[in-house]
């Protein structure tokens, strides 16, 4: 086996035990890194969902509150406005989803499903709990949710949730007397939750390592390359110009010029060593034919 192959081989035995923990390594902090931006897309989502609450409970209800006893208008409900936005975002992002799970909502598309009702418990459990971030297969392949509680914190959310009597009669109307009744101020009735795909940005980190992985291979091909060329330049040639001249020595040609030494490197050392010998060598040889 030669020199050039023994190196190489050495080289990608290197190369590969160093590739498998740091490509390790690597996969792993882009699919956290690719984690932590749906966990961001989901909150600056939420804050976006609590903003539009917020502006519909301060600006467009007490607009609309006085037609409330006439006729019930959805767009003054906080929940409504926040749910409709969202909806309006789902038309070029279907994958994306805003709910306000409900245990006992008045609006039954808010009540919650089975996976919904255990978040909206927990927050129930545990006053101190703000935030649950968890991750579910739904339709459309898996989804990491952000979740927190909505609590009655505002008495005035109370007037359309005691009791039907006490609720304005278009309200009724519109929902009837089956649900969204019995409300308590400071109870956590539901659970805002916001689900992200985690299918883009998985599938970005996935591109991202193999980009990571294609330039280590490229560097260290490049690298073998020259190392290669130096291999060549300052180790090989000058090995086989030794070999060429120990070839034609030990044929009994002695007429072989001396090997230019270059540097103080072990190569050259080597080189001066086997000029020196040649010359004793045909020192030696004369001094037997002058006998």
């Amino acid at each position: 086996m030669s020199l050039f192959v023994k190196f190489n081989l050495i080289l990608m035995l290197v190369f590969s035990v160093a590739l498998a923990p740091a490509g390790y390594i690597s996969y792993n902090l882009l699919q956290k890194n690719a984690r932590t931006q749906v966990i961001q897309n989901a909150r600056i989502m939420m804050q976006t969902a609590l903003a539009t609450r917020t502006y519909t409970s301060k600006q467009v209800r007490p607009l609309l509150l006085p037609r409330l006893d006439e006729e019930f208008l959805p767009q003054s409900v906080p929940a409504y406005s926040a749910t409709e936005i969202f909806n309006y975002l789902r038309e070029k992002y279907p994958e994306y989803s805003y709910k306000e799970a409900t245990l006992n909502p008045t609006n039954p598309r808010d009540r919650t499903v089975e996976w919904e009702a255990d978040i909206v418990n927990a927050f129930r459990g545990d006053q101190k709990l703000t935030e649950i971030i968890g991750e579910r297969d739904g339709p459309l392949g898996r989804a990491l949710y952000l979740s927190r509680p909505i609590q009655i914190t505002d008495p005035a959310c109370l007037s359309c949730h005691t009791t039907p009597e006490e609720t304005p009669a278009s309200v009724v109307k519109a929902y009837g007397t089956s649900g969204g009744y019995g409300w308590k101020l400071n109870e956590i009735i539901g659970a805002q939750i916001v689900a992200v795909p985690m299918a883009v940005p998985v599938a970005m980190a996935a591109v991202a390592f193999r980009t990571l992985l294609a330039s280590l291979v490229g560097v260290f091909v490049f690298t073998l390359v020259f190392l290669n060329l130096l291999l060549y330049v300052v180790v090989i040639r000058p090995l086989k110009r030794l070999s060429e001249m120990a070839d034609q020595v030990s044929t009994g040609n002695l007429d072989v010029p001396e090997i230019p030494v270059r540097g103080r490197d072990e190569v050259a050392v080597l080189t001066g060593s086997f000029n020196r010998m040649r010359i004793s060598l045909v020192k030696a040889l004369k001094m037997l034919e002058n006998e």
